[in-house]
Protein backbone atom coordinates (compact mmCIF):
# COMPACT_ATOMS: atom_id res chain seq x y z
CA UNK A 1 0.00 0.00 0.00
CA UNK A 2 2.71 2.55 0.76
CA UNK A 3 4.69 1.22 -2.16
CA UNK A 4 1.25 2.20 -4.77
CA UNK A 5 0.72 5.55 -2.54
CA UNK A 6 4.10 6.62 -3.14
CA UNK A 7 4.18 6.26 -7.36
CA UNK A 8 0.35 7.74 -7.47
CA UNK A 9 1.81 11.06 -5.17
CA UNK A 10 5.40 11.07 -7.19
CA UNK A 11 3.44 10.74 -10.38
CA UNK A 12 1.20 13.36 -9.99
CA UNK A 13 3.26 15.68 -7.77
CA UNK A 14 5.86 15.53 -11.08
CA UNK A 15 3.51 16.37 -13.35
CA UNK A 16 2.31 19.66 -11.19
CA UNK A 17 6.06 20.71 -10.90
CA UNK A 18 6.32 20.26 -15.11
CA UNK A 19 3.83 23.03 -15.43
CA UNK A 20 5.61 25.00 -13.14
CA UNK A 21 8.54 25.07 -16.22
CA UNK A 22 5.76 25.65 -18.73
CA UNK A 23 6.45 29.42 -18.93
CA UNK A 24 9.88 29.13 -19.71
CA UNK A 25 9.82 25.90 -21.69
CA UNK A 26 6.36 25.10 -23.12
CA UNK A 27 5.05 21.42 -22.77
CA UNK A 28 7.34 20.58 -25.47
CA UNK A 29 10.90 21.42 -24.07
CA UNK A 30 9.15 20.16 -20.26
CA UNK A 31 8.41 16.34 -22.26
CA UNK A 32 11.45 16.24 -23.92
CA UNK A 33 13.46 16.55 -20.90
CA UNK A 34 11.15 14.24 -19.25
CA UNK A 35 11.61 11.74 -21.72
CA UNK A 36 15.24 11.57 -21.88
CA UNK A 37 15.10 10.93 -18.13
CA UNK A 38 12.75 8.09 -18.84
CA UNK A 39 15.12 6.50 -21.32
CA UNK A 40 17.98 7.13 -18.83
CA UNK A 41 16.19 4.95 -16.03
CA UNK A 42 14.30 2.46 -18.18
CA UNK A 43 17.31 1.89 -20.03
CA UNK A 44 19.51 0.90 -17.18
CA UNK A 45 16.93 -1.20 -15.87
CA UNK A 46 16.08 -2.70 -19.07
CA UNK A 47 19.14 -2.78 -20.91
CA UNK A 48 18.12 -3.73 -24.09
CA UNK A 49 19.57 -6.09 -26.45
CA UNK A 50 18.92 -3.88 -29.64
CA UNK A 51 20.80 -5.66 -31.95
CA UNK A 52 19.14 -8.51 -31.59
CA UNK A 53 15.67 -7.58 -32.05
CA UNK A 54 14.11 -9.10 -34.73
CA UNK A 55 11.59 -7.25 -37.61
CA UNK A 56 8.51 -8.60 -35.76
CA UNK A 57 9.69 -7.48 -32.25
CA UNK A 58 10.70 -3.70 -33.20
CA UNK A 59 7.43 -3.15 -35.25
CA UNK A 60 5.30 -2.61 -31.79
CA UNK A 61 8.65 -0.91 -30.11
CA UNK A 62 8.15 1.50 -32.48
CA UNK A 63 4.58 1.88 -32.12
CA UNK A 64 5.11 1.98 -28.55
CA UNK A 65 7.58 4.27 -28.51
CA UNK A 66 5.03 6.75 -31.10
CA UNK A 67 2.75 6.33 -28.68
CA UNK A 68 5.15 7.20 -25.39
CA UNK A 69 5.74 10.27 -27.44
CA UNK A 70 2.03 11.38 -28.73
CA UNK A 71 1.29 10.42 -24.92
CA UNK A 72 3.09 12.34 -22.69
CA UNK A 73 2.98 16.07 -24.79
CA UNK A 74 -0.83 15.84 -25.59
CA UNK A 75 -1.49 15.16 -21.48
CA UNK A 76 1.18 18.14 -20.67
CA UNK A 77 -0.41 20.49 -23.37
CA UNK A 78 -3.73 19.41 -22.06
CA UNK A 79 -2.61 20.26 -18.23
CA UNK A 80 -1.33 23.70 -19.68
CA UNK A 81 -4.69 24.34 -21.13
CA UNK A 82 -7.47 22.94 -18.47
CA UNK A 83 -5.34 21.98 -15.50
CA UNK A 84 -4.05 18.97 -14.08
CA UNK A 85 -7.02 16.89 -12.48
CA UNK A 86 -9.33 17.31 -15.15
CA UNK A 87 -6.90 16.55 -17.78
CA UNK A 88 -5.93 13.09 -15.71
CA UNK A 89 -8.97 12.27 -15.17
CA UNK A 90 -9.87 12.60 -18.90
CA UNK A 91 -6.78 10.51 -19.33
CA UNK A 92 -8.17 7.55 -17.75
CA UNK A 93 -10.73 7.05 -20.13
CA UNK A 94 -8.23 5.18 -22.21
CA UNK A 95 -7.59 2.24 -19.67
CA UNK A 96 -11.61 2.88 -18.87
CA UNK A 97 -12.15 2.32 -22.42
CA UNK A 98 -10.02 -1.11 -22.89
CA UNK A 99 -11.19 -2.42 -19.86
CA UNK A 100 -14.67 -2.56 -20.94
CA UNK A 101 -13.83 -3.19 -24.62
CA UNK A 102 -16.36 -6.26 -25.73
CA UNK A 103 -18.07 -6.88 -22.41
CA UNK A 104 -21.21 -7.66 -22.23
CA UNK A 105 -21.85 -7.60 -18.51
CA UNK A 106 -24.29 -5.20 -17.17
CA UNK A 107 -22.03 -3.67 -14.37
CA UNK A 108 -19.95 -2.78 -17.11
CA UNK A 109 -22.11 -1.24 -19.18
CA UNK A 110 -23.40 0.78 -15.65
CA UNK A 111 -20.00 1.99 -15.45
CA UNK A 112 -19.46 3.53 -19.05
CA UNK A 113 -22.56 5.35 -18.57
CA UNK A 114 -21.50 6.49 -15.64
CA UNK A 115 -17.93 7.51 -17.28
CA UNK A 116 -19.92 9.12 -20.21
CA UNK A 117 -22.56 11.16 -17.82
CA UNK A 118 -19.09 12.17 -16.05
CA UNK A 119 -17.52 13.16 -19.07
CA UNK A 120 -21.06 15.59 -19.88
CA UNK A 121 -20.26 16.97 -16.94
CA UNK A 122 -16.79 17.79 -16.86
CA UNK A 123 -16.70 19.33 -20.89
CA UNK A 124 -20.05 21.21 -20.21
CA UNK A 125 -20.04 24.10 -22.64
CA UNK A 126 -19.27 27.13 -20.57
CA UNK A 127 -18.11 30.92 -21.30
CA UNK A 128 -14.38 29.50 -21.03
CA UNK A 129 -14.86 25.76 -22.11
CA UNK A 130 -11.60 24.90 -23.41
CA UNK A 131 -12.27 22.47 -26.24
CA UNK A 132 -8.83 22.23 -27.52
CA UNK A 133 -7.22 21.29 -24.12
CA UNK A 134 -10.27 18.68 -23.79
CA UNK A 135 -9.33 17.11 -27.17
CA UNK A 136 -5.72 16.88 -26.01
CA UNK A 137 -6.76 14.93 -22.89
CA UNK A 138 -9.37 12.75 -24.68
CA UNK A 139 -6.27 12.01 -27.40
CA UNK A 140 -3.89 11.28 -24.65
CA UNK A 141 -6.43 8.95 -23.57
CA UNK A 142 -6.54 7.79 -26.80
CA UNK A 143 -2.57 6.90 -26.54
CA UNK A 144 -2.56 5.19 -23.32
CA UNK A 145 -5.52 2.97 -24.73
CA UNK A 146 -2.82 2.20 -27.35
CA UNK A 147 -0.21 1.80 -25.22
CA UNK A 148 -2.24 -0.78 -23.59
CA UNK A 149 -2.68 -3.31 -26.33
CA UNK A 150 0.57 -2.50 -27.68
CA UNK A 151 2.63 -3.30 -24.27
CA UNK A 152 0.70 -6.43 -24.30
CA UNK A 153 2.26 -7.13 -27.76
CA UNK A 154 5.56 -6.29 -27.11
CA UNK A 155 5.88 -8.24 -23.66
CA UNK A 156 4.84 -10.91 -25.40
CA UNK A 157 7.40 -10.52 -27.90
CA UNK A 158 9.62 -9.13 -26.08
CA UNK A 159 11.49 -10.77 -22.50
CA UNK A 160 11.58 -8.49 -19.07
CA UNK A 161 11.91 -5.06 -19.78
CA UNK A 162 13.58 -4.88 -22.54
CA UNK A 163 10.41 -3.82 -24.81
CA UNK A 164 9.59 -0.88 -23.08
CA UNK A 165 13.41 0.04 -22.60
CA UNK A 166 13.44 0.23 -26.11
CA UNK A 167 10.60 2.23 -26.66
CA UNK A 168 11.54 4.79 -24.13
CA UNK A 169 15.24 4.61 -25.81
CA UNK A 170 13.39 5.90 -29.22
CA UNK A 171 11.20 7.95 -28.16
CA UNK A 172 14.05 10.04 -26.31
CA UNK A 173 15.46 10.19 -29.68
CA UNK A 174 12.52 11.28 -31.31
CA UNK A 175 12.28 14.48 -28.89
CA UNK A 176 15.90 15.38 -29.43
CA UNK A 177 16.05 17.75 -32.83
CA UNK A 178 12.50 19.52 -31.02
CA UNK A 179 14.06 19.40 -27.43
CA UNK A 180 17.16 20.87 -28.13
CA UNK A 181 15.42 23.21 -30.30
CA UNK A 182 13.26 24.51 -27.96
CA UNK A 183 16.03 25.03 -25.48
CA UNK A 184 18.09 26.43 -27.77
CA UNK A 185 15.44 29.21 -28.09
CA UNK A 186 14.33 29.38 -25.31
CA UNK A 187 17.20 29.07 -22.93
CA UNK A 188 15.86 27.60 -19.70
CA UNK A 189 16.45 29.24 -16.46
CA UNK A 190 17.54 27.18 -13.66
CA UNK A 191 14.53 26.93 -11.97
CA UNK A 192 12.31 25.30 -14.93
CA UNK A 193 15.35 23.14 -15.54
CA UNK A 194 15.13 21.65 -12.49
CA UNK A 195 11.30 21.36 -12.64
CA UNK A 196 11.91 19.97 -16.12
CA UNK A 197 13.90 17.05 -14.49
CA UNK A 198 12.30 16.92 -11.27
CA UNK A 199 9.37 15.97 -13.23
CA UNK A 200 11.14 13.30 -15.14
CA UNK A 201 12.47 12.14 -11.44
CA UNK A 202 9.23 12.04 -10.07
CA UNK A 203 6.96 10.89 -12.56
CA UNK A 204 9.10 8.31 -14.26
CA UNK A 205 11.93 6.53 -12.03
CA UNK A 206 10.20 6.78 -8.73
CA UNK A 207 6.96 5.75 -9.45
CA UNK A 208 8.69 2.96 -12.16
CA UNK A 209 10.52 1.18 -9.30
CA UNK A 210 7.70 1.83 -6.74
CA UNK A 211 5.00 -0.10 -8.86
CA UNK A 212 8.29 -2.99 -10.08
CA UNK A 213 8.50 -3.03 -6.20
CA UNK A 214 4.77 -2.94 -5.55
CA UNK A 215 3.24 -5.59 -8.45
CA UNK A 216 5.90 -8.29 -6.82
CA UNK A 217 4.13 -8.29 -3.54
CA UNK A 218 0.37 -7.75 -4.64
CA UNK A 219 -2.13 -9.14 -7.31
CA UNK A 220 -2.07 -6.99 -10.19
CA UNK A 221 -6.02 -6.35 -10.53
CA UNK A 222 -5.47 -4.58 -6.52
CA UNK A 223 -2.60 -2.23 -8.11
CA UNK A 224 -5.11 -1.53 -11.26
CA UNK A 225 -7.77 -0.64 -8.37
CA UNK A 226 -5.45 1.55 -6.73
CA UNK A 227 -4.05 3.20 -9.73
CA UNK A 228 -7.41 4.24 -10.62
CA UNK A 229 -6.99 6.56 -7.38
CA UNK A 230 -4.55 9.03 -9.43
CA UNK A 231 -6.95 11.76 -10.60
CA UNK A 232 -7.75 12.25 -7.24
CA UNK A 233 -4.02 12.57 -6.20
CA UNK A 234 -4.14 14.59 -9.72
CA UNK A 235 -6.76 17.29 -8.49
CA UNK A 236 -5.39 17.59 -4.67
CA UNK A 237 -1.73 18.17 -6.16
CA UNK A 238 -3.16 21.04 -8.70
CA UNK A 239 -5.02 22.36 -6.29
CA UNK A 240 -2.31 22.42 -3.39
CA UNK A 241 0.78 23.21 -5.75
CA UNK A 242 -0.56 25.13 -8.76
CA UNK A 243 -3.94 26.43 -6.72
CA UNK A 244 -6.41 24.98 -9.65
CA UNK A 245 -9.22 25.31 -7.95
CA UNK A 246 -12.16 22.50 -9.05
CA UNK A 247 -15.99 23.15 -8.55
CA UNK A 248 -18.05 20.27 -6.90
CA UNK A 249 -19.47 19.42 -9.95
CA UNK A 250 -15.99 18.84 -11.42
CA UNK A 251 -15.07 17.11 -8.12
CA UNK A 252 -18.38 14.71 -8.51
CA UNK A 253 -17.46 14.04 -12.23
CA UNK A 254 -13.60 12.92 -11.11
CA UNK A 255 -15.36 10.45 -8.18
CA UNK A 256 -17.93 9.07 -11.09
CA UNK A 257 -14.81 8.29 -13.39
CA UNK A 258 -12.94 7.07 -10.74
CA UNK A 259 -15.38 4.42 -9.49
CA UNK A 260 -16.11 3.56 -12.72
CA UNK A 261 -12.56 2.50 -13.74
CA UNK A 262 -12.60 1.11 -9.78
CA UNK A 263 -15.87 -1.28 -10.91
CA UNK A 264 -14.50 -1.98 -14.05
CA UNK A 265 -10.89 -3.42 -13.20
CA UNK A 266 -11.90 -4.97 -10.12
CA UNK A 267 -14.83 -7.29 -11.48
CA UNK A 268 -12.50 -7.67 -14.52
CA UNK A 269 -12.07 -11.45 -15.11
CA UNK A 270 -8.95 -11.04 -17.39
CA UNK A 271 -5.32 -9.58 -16.65
CA UNK A 272 -5.02 -5.88 -16.28
CA UNK A 273 -1.89 -4.03 -17.33
CA UNK A 274 -0.76 -0.83 -15.42
CA UNK A 275 0.50 2.49 -17.11
CA UNK A 276 4.11 3.26 -17.71
CA UNK A 277 5.59 5.97 -16.13
CA UNK A 278 7.55 7.26 -19.44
Amino acid sequence: MALMLVSGLSNQTGASIAALAFPVLGPVGVVAVRQWVAAVVLGAVGRPRLRHFTTAQWRPVLGLALVFAAMNLSLYAAIERIGLGLAVTLEFLGPLAVALAGSRRRVDLVAAVAAAAAVVVLTRPTPSTDYLGISLALLAAACWACYILLNRTVGARLPGLEGSAAAAAVSGALYLPVGVWVLWHHPPTATALGCALAAGVLSSAVPFLADLLALRRIPAHFFGVFMSVNPVFAALAGLTLLGQQLDALAWLAIAMIVGANTVAVSTAHRPTTHRSTT
